[in-house]
């Protein structure tokens, strides 16, 4: 028998699931939860096999509880039911550890096919939210430096620095017009608006250190 807890802070959703999973022969609901807080107590008490779990609910919300669990690594299976489009949180809950992310809108039975998924370490996706994970991936193992040539690159880390056109020209051995050249492409292949956002952009993606930008060239 597959034990469910139901998290959602609507109870006509929490009763109408209920009915649904407890139709089938081997799923049975062994408890019902309106929020995160109540969920993680919950699921400590009842150990329950999968969870259903909604996104938005007062005080903790589906994604925290995702996290707690992970935290105190839960062995329960979490399938987030929710009303968010796909591109909304699919990628954040999956990185968090639910094993499926599925719409309010789908059908009982891919629900109950779900629920006997993740009892047995499955996942079911909806399509479009396997194709977003499939991009995610992609992106993720990609990085938008991966646009960048090599020598871009190095127009990026001293653009990160404050340099200015001649002076990136002067380090790299370059003509100015060059330079000028290097830094147009570098805005278009990461869409970036000017000078300023790609500062900005070589921080954060670790081109440049902070310390290492804010320190003067050596004479």
């Amino acid at each position: 028998m597959i034990r469910i807890l139901v998290v959602d802070d609507h109870e006509v959703v929490r009763q109408g699931l209920r009915f649904a999973l407890e139709q089938e022969p081997d799923l049975t609901v062994v408890g019902e939860c309106m929020d995160g807080a109540t969920a993680l107590a919950a699921i400590s008490e009842l150990r329950p096999d999968v969870v259903l779990l909604d996104m938005v609910m007062p005080g903790m919300d589906g994604l925290g509880v995702l996290h707690a669990l992970r935290e105190r690594d839960d062995p329960a299976a979490v399938i987030v039911l929710t009303s968010f489009p796909a591109e909304d949180r699919a990628l954040d809950v999956v990185r968090a550890g639910a094993v499926s992310y599925l719409s309010k809108s789908t059908a009982v039975d891919r629900v109950v096919e779900a629920v006997r998924a993740a009892a047995t370490g499955g996942s079911v996706l909806d399509p479009d939210v396997a194709a977003l994970l499939v991009r995610g991936v992609r992106a993720g193992d990609q990085g938008p430096l991966s646009r960048l040539s090599a020598r871009e690159r190095d127009v990026l880390a001293l653009i990160s620095r404050g340099r200015s056109n001649r002076e990136i020209a002067r380090a790299l051995m370059l003509g100015e017009q060059t330079v000028k050249s290097y830094v147009s492409s570098v805005l278009t292949k990461l869409d970036l608006q000017d000078r300023t956002q790609a500062a900005i952009f070589g921080l954060q993606q670790g081109v440049v250190a902070l310390g290492d930008a804010l320190k003067p060239d050596p004479d």
